[in-house]
């Protein structure tokens, strides 16, 4: 399977991209979808997180206090690392699994931290969906209920504007007025249609190659 790369900074409009594509047929594997659901009510993710913090941790039904989480990882960096050695290979595992079971003519791997944990390699392409900081800042105030000082803090761990566009193959300008996307991606999806029926005819012809001893 062809595999293209979403990425984008927090308030980039990343999902949007990523829903225009899903409108021309194509599936989108989210690794932040995957990362909800990994500590999903019944989860040995959940357990280990309950374990270590607490009922602090849950909210009364039961679920993950994301909020309670969030603010912990963010004010103590060895908490952090701690949750991210626990979830990255369960999350690893399941977007290896959804990329091979996807039948679309090519597929997408949606993740905002695809150039910071690596998830490149499992890419034959990257898209960045680009905005400026300032961009950023005020679409994510207006869009999420978390204070200045933590999106200061989610902007300090991800990759630099500069990091990612380094990474990126493609770029989508997304400081634009939202109708201005569907014109990009309906362009792209051409594109990528036809860099992924390439590679499928190269892999048909390449010889079998012989079992290692």
């Amino acid at each position: 399977m062809w595999v293209l790369g979403l990425t984008g900074g927090i308030g980039s409009g990343k999902t949007t991209v990523s829903d225009l594509f899903a409108d021309h047929a194509i599936q989108v594997v989210d690794a932040d979808v995957i990362a909800r659901h990994i500590v999903d009510r019944g989860t040995p993710a959940l357990a280990a997180v309950s374990a270590r913090y607490g009922v602090q941790a849950l909210q009364h039904d039961g679920t993950l206090n994301r909020t309670w989480l969030r603010e912990k990882i963010f004010s103590e960096p060895n908490e952090k690392q701690w949750l991210n050695d626990l979830t990255h290979p369960l999350i690893r595992e399941q977007i290896i699994q959804q990329l091979q079971a996807a039948d679309s003519p090519y597929v997408i791997l949606s993740a905002p931290l695809l150039v910071e944990n690596n998830l490149t390699k499992f890419c034959d392409r990257v898209l960045l969906v680009d905005v400026s900081e300032q961009t950023q800042r005020q679409r994510t105030l207006k869009r999420d209920n978390v204070s200045a000082e933590q999106i200061e803090q989610i902007l300090a761990v991800q990759a630099s504007r500069e990091e990612r566009l380094a990474a990126a193959d493609d770029v989508i300008d997304n400081d634009a007025a939202v109708n201005a996307l569907a014109p990009q991606v309906a362009k792209l999806h051409q594109h990528y249609l036809e860099l992924a029926a390439s590679a499928a005819t190269t892999k048909q012809h390449q010889p079998d190659q012989p079992p290692e001893s």
